[in-house]
């Protein structure tokens, strides 16, 4: 009878063996598939991401591409503060990419479907941001563009008081958007 009680132990443990090398087979494959899972999520976040800054740097780039500089302001003796029509091209499209940044981690983190007057406030920054240039370089209207500037300045300080309370990050990249919009502010109205 003792030897009936060994050969069925001996019988059982391959068995119990088996069905833990099943279960770490298991284990194996829901870890590869739970990897597999997080490699697409953040496959799909660095194309979500690369398009929400690619939009607004690529209408910033088209506007600064099509704009032509007007005679009165090419034409005019420039102080030491009145930088060349370039350095304002390149902050536009800095400040872009910098708004794209921070409305996708806006948007990653749900705030435009959770506060929808947010995704307003962020459309109307960036049509505010690509109208000026071509305002005040283009077609010389210096009021039209203060009172952009002042528009833009506005959106943009809203749309940093409404990121601040979804993710405060994305609202410290606001920051130099708003200094730069001061700058345009104060800008235009020295062209007056």
């Amino acid at each position: 009878m003792a030897s009936e009680g060994l050969k069925h132990r001996g019988k059982e443990e391959p068995t119990t063996t088996s069905a833990a090398a099943a279960g770490s087979t298991t284990g194996t494959t829901a870890t590869k598939n739970r990897k597999a899972q997080k490699l697409a999520m953040a496959k799909r976040g660095l194309r979500s991401l690369a398009v929400a800054v690619a939009i607004p740097v690529g209408l910033a780039a088209i506007v600064a591409y099509a704009t032509s500089v007007s005679a009165a302001y090419s034409g005019a003796a420039r102080p030491f503060w009145r930088p060349p029509v370039w350095v304002f091209h390149l902050a536009s499209l800095s400040t872009a990419a910098l708004m794209g940044l921070a409305g996708w981690l806006v948007w990653a983190d749900g705030g435009f479907h959770r506060r929808p007057t947010i995704l307003g406030l962020f459309m109307a920054q960036l049509l505010l941001g690509l109208s000026w240039g071509p305002l005040v370089f283009g077609l010389g209207a210096t009021r039209l563009g203060l009172a952009d500037s002042v528009g833009l300045f506005a959106a943009l300080f809203a749309c940093s008081q409404c990121f601040h309370g979804l993710n405060p990050i994305a609202a410290d990249l606001v920051k130099p958007c708003l200094a730069w919009a001061s700058f345009l502010a104060v800008f235009n109205y020295k062209l007056l």
